[in-house]
């Protein structure tokens, strides 16, 4: 699914204007990647948690040359499912089996 589907997902659902819909869809995303570039997670209840972690500098190989290397600490972005859609996701996936 892409950024253009989920605008017009809303579009048929809600009817709004696509411009309105697509409004809304980048403030939505852009809160996200604000709250996210701050380190902070963004939890969307029943949908899951994006948790933004720190990884420390460590000591690695180059895989073509073998020689040791830093690879230097950065940030990482994990998503963890909620419960909930873990569920439906399972639920569906077993419905999808029956067939």
């Amino acid at each position: 699914m892409t950024k253009v589907d989920i605008v017009n997902n809303i579009y048929d659902k809600l009817g709004f204007s696509k411009r309105e819909c697509g409004d809304i869809v980048g403030k939505f995303f852009a809160i996200v990647k604000e709250t996210l570039a701050k380190g902070e997670d963004a939890n969307i209840s029943g949908f899951g948690k994006f948790i933004v972690k720190q990884k420390h500098a460590r000591r690695g190989r180059n895989p073509h040359t073998g020689d040791e290397m830093e690879i230097k600490g950065r940030k990482v972005l994990l998503f963890r499912l909620s419960g909930v859609l873990k569920d439906e996701i399972n639920e569906q996936k077993g419905k999808d089996n029956l067939h």
